[in-house]
């Protein structure tokens, strides 16, 4: 089992790749879509999101993936995964749009470029709405600058309007209107259209493809469909396309804010299938409607025994802290990381493994 951090387009930097280092990881997962350039990390409007798609897409390039690959391994970590395309890449394979076959032909040559270049994991999140509707605030403790996500008290369920994808704007001259409504079995079978197309090639280049479950987990968000918003619907993925490249990217956070199953019954049933691509080592209090993300240390999850699970089923990816509370100094991300790092690091440990 291996410590990890990821890492913000903008965060992809020597000097914190030798931070995620001194403090004991030895991955990177990295983030090519660019969503903080404009756009705030929690929005406070449902038009503008997370700012404009497609920024700085020559990074997707072999060259530039490898140019990549080797500044991390530079500094004595490796790369594990990049997660999440672009939605410029392929926003037509969400909406199921007229540029759709097009848009797998990229992924497709994506895909391919991770196996040449050896990026092991592209991580992906089927999602229209994408991560929607959290609130900042004091909800970690000591007052820790956190995430909560506050139901029918959070912000209201504005329709996603047209060129918006997965909380980013991919055409900003499109035409008036609304996505309008995505059922449940309509965005299945995208997702199967999508596994059918790429999975192949996946696995002909030695890469997995990587399922974030729904954050928010609600069956429903802005008018459309979610996937995995209850744990044994990673079970329906699975089924529906069986393949060495069909994995999870498995964040215990998600899962735990989801009103069925018990997380620890969870981990175990798919780290047993060895279904687990990598991990998101996150901890809340609470479940939808209403939950707050908090330091890894005091949620509803035991963390260490959740650790021992994946140990006892011989789980030996990376995990790393998604995202944390941010703490109260100069560079509240960072502190806030080194403590989840820290925690994580003497976890492994405590279990016998490093």
């Amino acid at each position: 089992m291996r410590l990890g951090l990821g890492l913000y387009r903008h965060m992809l930097t020597q000097d914190n790749y030798r931070f995620a280092r001194q403090a004991g990881a030895t991955a990177i997962v990295a983030h090519l879509c660019d969503y903080f350039a404009e756009g705030p990390r929690i929005p406070t409007t449902g038009e503008q999101g997370w700012g404009l798609a497609g920024r700085g897409l020559e990074i997707w390039e072999p060259e530039n993936l490898l140019a990549l690959k080797q500044a991390i391994n530079a500094e004595g970590l490796e790369l594990a995964a990049v997660e999440n395309l672009d939605p410029m890449l392929w926003h037509d394979v969400l909406l199921d749009g007229p540029r759709k076959a097009e848009q797998l032909e990229t992924v497709k040559r994506i895909i391919r470029a991770f196996g040449e270049v050896g990026i092991p994991i592209l991580g992906y999140n089927f999602s229209i709405a994408g991560v929607w509707g959290h609130v900042e605030g004091p909800y970690a403790r000591g007052g820790a600058a956190s995430v909560a996500f506050l139901g029918p008290d959070g912000p209201p369920e504005t329709p996603i309007p047209n060129g918006m994808v997965w909380n980013m704007i991919y055409d900003p001259d499109a035409p008036p209107g609304t996505v309008g409504t995505v059922t449940p079995e309509q965005l299945w079978q995208r997702l199967d259209n999508f596994l059918a197309a790429v999975l192949p090639v996946a696995e002909e280049a030695g890469v997995q493809l990587a399922l974030h479950p729904d954050d928010p987990p609600m069956p429903t968000l802005r008018g459309t469909a979610r996937l995995v918003y209850q744990p044994s619907l990673y079970q329906k993925l699975l089924e529906m396309r069986p393949s060495p490249a069909n994995k999870l990217e498995f964040c215990i956070g998600s899962l735990a804010e989801m009103t069925e199953g018990d997380i620890y019954d969870v981990i175990d049933t798919y780290s047993r299938q060895d279904a687990i691509a990598y991990v998101h080592f996150r901890n809340v209090r609470g479940k939808v409607p209403r939950y707050h993300e908090v330091f890894v240390d005091e949620g509803d999850v035991d963390m260490l025994r959740a650790i021992r699970i994946l140990h006892a089923n011989g789980y030996d990816g990376v995990l790393i802290p998604d995202h944390t509370p941010q703490m109260t100094c100069a560079a509240p991300w960072h502190a806030g990381m080194a403590f989840a790092l820290g925690y994580m690091r003497a976890a492994i440990q405590a279990c016998g493994i490093d």
